[in-house]
């Protein structure tokens, strides 16, 4: 006869022991993917600096954003500013998450910097000269830029905590997305690469592949469990 698991004293009896191992779990799969996203953003850092001053015009713009500025100068500016102060104050408020004081009115002004760097990004990737396919990923990921704070604010408002964590280091992953189109650019340029091309890649995939490593690290153990069981299914269904 099999032996009943026991309850946690330590949480009334209402919780069972393997309850706590997966609760365990998926706490240290969160802080994993906490970590490696704050060591990105850490990265990131230097490029908000770099598009804070940008925006507020201490330093020369390169070529193609100096074209975008004559033809918008508010509203790119405004894009600059804001994408730069919203990857500036990110890892900040993702290191304070456990101090509501400091985590919530950082958050707060974070979010309004996420809100309007994205709107600007459309126009302005509508504007550039750049070619057709990095001007659908600039778009594309204004837009999941947005989707995923307005869900993260509507899993907080739930009180959903562990939700709202997971899309915050998501969209903080999508944001991530721009120092990879810098170094990308850098490189590109210095080796004389074809640049089309390869700028119309990274502006995909540069917040792509980001997104879905933390989506990935940060998923409950019985969701990816589920989700490769799924998978499984469906190869096992194709071959016979």
């Amino acid at each position: 006869m099999p032996v009943a698991e026991k309850p946690s004293r330590a949480l009334g009896g209402f919780v069972s022991q393997s309850g706590r191992a997966r609760g365990g779990a998926q706490q240290r799969a969160l802080a994993v993917a906490t970590l490696a996203l704050v060591v990105v953003l850490g990265l990131v850092l230097p490029t908000a600096v770099v598009a804070i001053a940008e925006g507020a015009g201490a330093l020369a713009l390169p070529f193609n954003l100096f074209v975008v500025d004559e033809r918008l100068p508010w509203v790119f500016r405004l894009h600059m500013l804001a994408s730069g102060l919203a990857l500036a104050l990110l890892p900040a408020v993702i290191l304070l998450r456990s101090r509501p004081r400091w985590h919530k009115p950082l958050a707060r002004v974070a979010a309004v910097a996420v809100v309007a760097g994205a709107l600007t990004s459309f126009p302005v990737a509508v504007t550039s000269d750049s070619v057709l396919g990095a001007r659908l990923g600039f778009m594309a990921q204004g837009v999941v830029w947005l989707a995923l704070l307005v869900a993260g604010v509507g899993a907080i408002r739930a009180r959903d905590r562990a939700r709202h964590a997971r899309l915050m280091l998501a969209m903080a992953a999508v944001s991530s997305g721009a120092i990879w189109v810098r170094l990308t650019t850098a490189v590109v340029v210095a080796y004389r690469l074809p640049f089309e091309t390869t700028y119309a890649c990274v502006a995909w995939l540069g917040w792509m592949l980001p997104l879905a490593m933390v989506w990935l690290l940060a998923a409950p153990r019985s969701t990816a469990r589920s989700a490769l069981a799924a998978a499984k299914g469906g190869i096992v269904d194709g071959i016979t």
